[in-house]
This record gives structure tokens, C-alpha cells and sequence, in this order.
């Protein structure tokens, strides 16, 4: 039982957590300074995704499919 809640928190891990971060940050350092009218605004929406992906990565960490409180 154990492995599976294992897993799951390994694949939100490693699927959603991770990937965010990383296009997060290439959006925010890599087509931003490109960007000359919207820059802001697109280092902002990186910035944004790099941050959701933290609070999915940390999520992940956390999750557990048997319930903490009974």
C-alpha cells in the first residue's frame, strides 16, 4: 500500500513538478529579454509557472493516498 502512494507522489513529483520549473524558468530568462513590448509581462507568466511548479514539486513530496487524520 505504501508503494503506490509512493509512486503517485513520485510521478507528480517528476511528471508536473519539474517540468514547470523548468519551462518557468526558460520562458522567464530566455524569451523575455527577447520580448520588447510584452517582456514584463512574459517573465512574469514564467515566473508564475516556476512557482506553481515549487508548490506541485512540494506537493508531491507530501502526497500520501491513506489519510493523515482519521
Amino acid at each position: 500500500m505504501m508503494k503506490s502512494g509512493y509512486m503517485a507522489s513520485k510521478q507528480i513529483t517528476l511528471g508536473v513538478g519539474i517540468p514547470m520549473i523548468i519551462v518557468g524558468a526558460l520562458i522567464a530568462l530566455l524569451w523575455a529579454p527577447v520580448e520588447i513590448e510584452l517582456g514584463e509581462t512574459v517573465e512574469f507568466v514564467g515566473s508564475l509557472i516556476g512557482i506553481l511548479g515549487v508548490v506541485f514539486f512540494i506537493a508531491g513530496l507530501f502526497y500520501t493516498k491513506e489519510p493523515v487524520l482519521q
